[in-house]
C-alpha cells in the first residue's frame, strides 16, 4: 500500500489498524472470511476503470472485449460449480440479488413464505420494515419451540393455508442442514416457485459437503460470493433456463446499472479456486471445526441452539451465564475474538440487545486451524464469558490469542 501511504497517511493508518486487527485476532463471524492474495489483486485491478452496462456481446459502451471474456469465464465456472442452467454474476450483493429475484418473478403484494428473521431468516426474507416486507405479502414460517429445528410438517400446513407464489429456503442463522427435497415437494403441492438462498452455505455446497438445491429441482438459487465461498463481497443468481430472461432483465436494467467488473474478475478467480480438490478439503474442515467447537463448548456447559451444528455456524444462548448478547460481544472484542450478538429462537429480548451470540469457523479454517485449535478457542470463549467484566482476564486472553494467530497467518496479509 505504498501509494496510499504516500498520498494519504490518514487513510493508510486506518488500513494498517484493520490489517493488524485481522492478523492478530480470531475471526468467528460466520459470514466473514479471508480471500486469497489473487482475489485481493483482482478486486483492486484495472477492471475498476471500466463501465459495462449490459451483458456479454450486448453492451451499451465500446471497449468490452476483455470485460466480456472475464464475465463469461465467471459464468461458465459458476455453472460448473453449482450445476446451474443459467447464471447472472452481476448482482452487487446478497440483498440486491434477492430483490432482483422478487422483482423478476413476483407482482406487488404477492404472497411469499420465508423463515422469520429472529429465528434465523434474513431481512430480505420478509422483515416488515425492509423492502421485502413492504412490497410483498411475506408469511413467516418458524422453528419448533423445543428443538429449534424447522418442522417441515408445519411449513407444509402454512403453505397449504396461504398458497404462496414463492417459498424461500436458506438462512442466516440456522445451524442445521436443510431438507431441500421436502421444500421442493411442498412447492410442487401448492404451485410455488422454489427459491434457495445459500449465501451462508454456498462454499460447503460447492465443496461437495452439503447437498445442492438444484439436485432437488429448485427453480432459483441466490448466493453471496464471500462467506464460505471465500470470494469478493458480492453475489450472483442461478436459475433454470426458463427464468433466465426475467432474471437478467430484473438485474439490468431493472435494478442496477453497470456491473462492477473488478468484482466480476475476482468472482472468476473465486469460482476457479472453488473447483479445486483443495477447496473440497477446506469445506470439509470448516464443518469438522464447527462440530468440534460446538462439542467442546457443550462440555463446558454452553447452551447451543439445536444442540450443535451441521454446517459452519453455531448459535448460543447467553441467558444461563446471566449476560445478554451485547455484553458478550463487547467482552469478546476486548479479547480480540470477533463474533456477533444474535437473537435466538423465541427470544424474550429485543434484536438490538438479544440473548444470543452467533459464531462460526470459515475464517479460522482458512488460516489453517483445525480441531486442536478449536479446543483452545472453546476454552478462551468460556473464559471470556465467565469473566466478561474482568479486564485483566480479557487482556490475558487477547495476548494468548495474538500468539496463536502468529502461527496461522492470514492469506494476503504480511506484517
Amino acid at each position: 500500500m505504498s501509494y496510499i501511504q504516500k498520498q494519504d497517511p490518514a487513510v493508510y493508518e486506518i488500513l494498517m489498524g484493520e490489517t493488524h486487527r485481522q492478523a492478530e485476532g480470531i475471526e468467528l463471524i460466520p459470514s466473514e472470511n479471508y480471500v486469497s492474495p489473487a482475489i485481493l489483486e483482482a478486486n483492486g485491478s484495472i477492471f475498476t476503470n471500466k463501465y459495462s452496462e449490459g451483458y456479454p456481446a450486448k453492451r451499451y459502451y465500446g471497449g468490452q472485449k476483455f470485460v466480456d471474456q472475464i464475465e463469461q469465464l465467471a459464468i461458465e465456472r459458476a455453472k460448473k460449480l453449482f450445476n446451474a442452467e443459467h447464471v447472472n454474476v452481476q448482482p452487487y450483493s446478497g440483498s440486491p440479488a434477492n430483490s432482483a429475484v422478487y422483482f423478476a418473478l413476483l407482482e406487488y403484494k404477492d404472497t411469499v413464505m420465508g423463515l422469520k428473521l429472529d429465528q434465523g431468516g434474513h431481512i430480505t426474507h420478509g422483515l416488515p420494515i425492509s423492502f421485502s416486507g413492504k412490497f410483498y405479502n411475506f408469511v413467516p414460517y418458524f422453528v419448533d419451540k423445543e428443538t429449534h429445528r424447522i418442522d417441515m410438517k408445519e411449513v407444509r400446513r402454512i403453505a397449504l393455508e396461504c398458497k404462496p407464489k414463492l417459498i424461500v429456503a436458506g438462512y442466516t442463522a440456522y445451524p442445521r442442514d436443510i431438507d431441500w427435497k421436502a421444500f421442493r415437494e411442498i412447492c410442487d403441492e401448492v404451485g410455488a416457485i422454489a427459491m434457495a438462498d445459500i449465501s451462508h452455505i454456498a462454499g460447503m455446497i460447492a465443496g461437495k459437503q452439503l447437498k445442492n438445491p438444484f439436485d432437488f429441482g429448485f427453480d432459483v438459487v441466490t448466493t453471496t460470493t464471500h462467506k464460505t465461498l471465500r470470494g469478493p463481497r458480492s453475489a450472483m443468481i442461478m436459475c433454470k433456463e426458463k427464468y433466465a430472461k426475467a432474471i437478467d432483465k430484473a438485474v439490468f436494467p431493472g435494478l442496477q446499472g453497470g456491473p462492477h467488473d473488478h468484482t466480476t474478475c475476482a468472482k472468476a478467480l473465486c469460482f476457479g479456486e472453488a473447483l479445486t480438490p483443495e477447496f473440497q478439503e477446506y469445506a470439509a474442515q470448516i464443518i469438522k471445526n464447527a462440530k468440534k467447537l460446538g462439542e467442546e463448548l457443550t462440555k463446558l456447559g454452553w447452551k447451543l441452539i439445536t444442540g450443535g451444528t451441521d454446517n459452519h455456524l453455531l448459535l448460543a444462548d447467553m441467558t444461563p451465564f446471566g449476560i445478554p448478547g451485547v455484553a458478550a460481544q463487547t467482552a469478546f472484542d476486548k479479547a480480540e475474538i470477533t463474533l456477533n450478538k444474535n437473537t435466538v429462537p423465541y427470544d424474550i429480548r429485543g434484536p438490538f440487545d438479544p440473548s444470543g451470540i452467533r459464531f462460526g469457523t470459515p475464517a479460522v479454517t482458512t488460516r489453517g486451524m483445525k480441531e486442536p485449535e478449536m479446543i483452545q478457542i472453546a476454552k478462551w470463549m468460556n473464559e471470556v464469558v465467565k469473566n466478561h467484566s474482568d479486564d485483566a482476564v480479557l487482556a490475558r486472553v487477547k495476548s494468548e490469542v495474538a500468539q496463536l494467530c502468529k502461527k496461522f497467518p492470514v492469506p494476503g496479509i504480511a506484517i
